[in-house]
C-alpha cells in the first residue's frame, strides 16, 4: 500500500494502521515522491489525497493509471463534492472517501479494490488462454495438399460460416480449428474447445449450455455454459460425431437461431458464436444409419475442410520431423538431429496415428538416443522394420494401431486416462479400442 498525503500526521497514522492490519505500507508527501516510489516498485493500491503540496491528486491518479495500471486507487479529501468525486472516478480511481474516514471503512474499500484487481487479472489470464496467438507455425508442411488447406483456411477464416473439419485421429484437426479462429475477426475473443467424446450426455449438456440451480442432483448453483463463455468468439466442438441425438437437436437450434436455454431453465439466452466442429467419424455412414442428423450435418458443413492422413502427404514428413525435433530439443535444452537413414525410415512408414504418432515416435527416439543424433536403431520397432522387411513381417494399419495403443497403455502402467491423453484420443475411444482387442476394463494388456 502507498499513502500519499501532505499531512504528515495523517500520513504516518494511516501507514501505521495499515501495517498493523497486515499490509506493507509506504508513504509519500506529494506527487514527486509518490511517482518516484511508484517507478521503483509496484503497489497493489494507493490512497491519494486530492490536494497535495506539489500538485493535484487527480493528476497523480491519471499518471498511475497510465504508468501503473495494475495499482488500484482510492481518493481521500476533506473538501469533497459530487463533482470532484465524479472527476476522480473518471480519472481512474476505484472509489472516493471524505476525511476524516474511519479506518474500518477504508479497509472495506481497499478490500473491494483488491478483489476488483484480482478479478481483472483473472479475466486477462483467461482471455489470453482462450484467445491464443496464431498457431500457423504448428501446422507444418510443404506438400501440395498442405498448401491447399492453408489457402482454404485463409479464404474462409474471415467469415462467420460454420466449418466442419474431417480427418483421421492425429492429423491436426485441432490445429486447423485454432488457425481458423486466430485468422478471423474474432481472434481477440475466446476460443472455447469442447471435447465432446469425453463427457457423458448430461455433463456435456451442462458444459455446453450451463444449468440453473437445482436442475439436477448436485446442481447447487447456477452455471454458465461454454456457449456463453464463447460469446463473440469461436466454439470448437471436437469429435462432434460422438454427440448423442438429443444433444444434436440442441446444437442445431443454436446454429439456426443463436439461442438456447440452460438445463432446467426457461429463459432464452442469445449468443453470437462461430461454430467449428471436427470428427474422425464417417458422418455420411452415421446419417445413413440414423445416428447423426442430416440437418445438423448440413449446418455444420457450410465450409468443409478435409485433412488427409500423413501417409497421403509423405512429403511433409521431413519438415514435420525437423519441427518436432526443434520443439523437443527446446524443451530438453538440447539440439537433436536425425540421420538420413533414420529419416528415410520415417518417410517410408505408413503412420496410422498420423502426425501425433510421428511426434511420439520422435520424442521416444530422442530420449532413447544416448547423444544428440537419432539413428535407425533409436526408432520404434514398427518404424525400424521399414518397407524392405521380408514378406510376412508387414503389419496392417489396424495391427500397427493396436500395437501402438497397447504399448502406450503398458508404459503408463494401465492408466487409461493418461494413455488416452498421450494418444490424443478420448477415454471413451480408448475403452472402445481395448474392447475391440478383447481386453477387459481392468485387465493388464497382453500380447504384442
Amino acid at each position: 500500500m502507498l499513502v500519499v498525503d501532505d499531512d504528515e500526521t495523517l500520513r504516518t497514522l494511516l501507514a501505521a494502521e495499515l501495517d498493523a492490519r497486515g499490509c506493507d505500507a509506504a508513504s509519500a508527501p506529494g506527487t514527486a515522491a509518490a511517482t518516484e516510489l511508484l517507478g521503483a516498485r509496484e503497489f497493489d493500491a494507493a490512497i491519494v489525497d486530492l490536494r497535495l503540496g506539489d500538485g493535484s491528486g487527480l493528476d497523480l491518479v491519471r499518471w498511475v493509471r497510465a504508468q501503473r495500471p495494475r495499482t488500484e486507487l482510492v481518493m481521500l479529501t476533506g473538501h469533497g463534492t459530487i463533482e470532484t468525486a465524479i472527476e476522480a472516478m473518471r480519472a481512474g480511481a476505484f472509489d472516493y472517501l471524505r476525511k476524516p474516514c474511519p479506518m474500518d471503512e477504508l479497509e472495506v474499500v481497499l478490500q473491494k479494490a483488491l478483489e476488483h484487481q484480482a478479478l481483472v487479472e483473472r479475466n486477462s489470464i483467461l482471455r489470453e488462454g482462450l484467445a491464443p496467438p496464431d498457431p500457423g507455425a504448428m501446422f507444418v508442411g510443404e506438400s501440395r495438399t498442405h498448401k491447399e488447406i492453408m489457402a482454404l483456411v485463409d479464404r474462409v477464416a474471415p467469415s462467420d460460416s460454420s466449418v466442419l473439419i474431417l480427418g483421421e485421429t492425429g492429423v491436426g484437426k485441432d490445429v486447423v480449428a485454432r488457425l481458423l479462429h486466430a485468422r478471423s475477426p474474432r481472434a481477440a475473443q475466446p476460443l472455447v474447445v469442447v471435447e465432446c467424446a469425453s463427457l457423458q450426455e448430461e455433463l456435456l449438456n451442462s458444459e455446453l449450455f450451463g444449468h440453473e440451480k437445482g436442475a439436477y442432483t448436485g446442481a447447487a448453483t447456477a452455471r454458465h455454459g461454454l456457449f456463453e463463455v464463447a460469446d463473440k468468439g469461436t466454439i470448437f466442438l471436437d469429435e462432434v460425431g460422438d454427440v448423442s441425438p438429443a444433444t444434436q437437436v440442441k446444437l442445431l437450434r443454436v446454429l439456426e437461431t443463436g439461442m438456447f436455454r440452460r438445463v432446467g431453465g426457461t429463459r432464452e439466452i442469445t449468443v453470437d458464436v462461430r461454430v467449428v466442429a471436427a470428427t474422425n467419424r464417417d458422418l455420411k455412414e452415421m446419417m445413413d444409419r440414423g445416428y447423426f442428423r442430416k440437418d445438423l450435418f448440413f449446418r455444420l458443413s457450410t465450409i468443409r475442410v478435409d485433412v488427409p492422413p500423413l501417409r497421403e502427404r509423405a512429403d511433409d514428413i521431413p519438415l514435420l520431423t525437423e519441427h518436432f525435433l526443434a520443439r523437443i530439443g527446446a524443451r530438453q535444452g538440447r539440439t537433436p538431429t536425425v540421420t538420413p537413414a533414420a529419416l528415410a525410415r520415417l518417410h517410408a512408414y505408413a503412420w496410422p496415428g498420423n502426425c501425433r504418432e510421428l511426434l511420439h515416435a520422435i520424442e521416444r527416439a530422442v530420449l532413447v538416443a544416448p547423444g544428440p543424433v537419432v539413428d535407425v536403431e533409436h526408432l520404434p520397432p514398427e518404424v525400424r522394420a521399414g518397407p524392405g522387411s521380408p514378406p510376412g513381417q508387414y503389419a496392417t494399419l489396424a495391427e500397427v494401431e493396436r500395437r501402438h495403443i497397447v504399448q502406450i497403455v503398458r508404459e503408463v502402467g494401465g492408466n487409461r486416462a493418461r494413455a488416452a491423453k498421450i494418444l490424443g484420443i478420448s477415454e471413451r475411444t480408448l475403452y472402445r479400442k481395448l474392447r475391440e482387442y478383447g481386453m477387459e476394463a481392468g485387465e493388464e494388456p497382453q500380447g504384442g
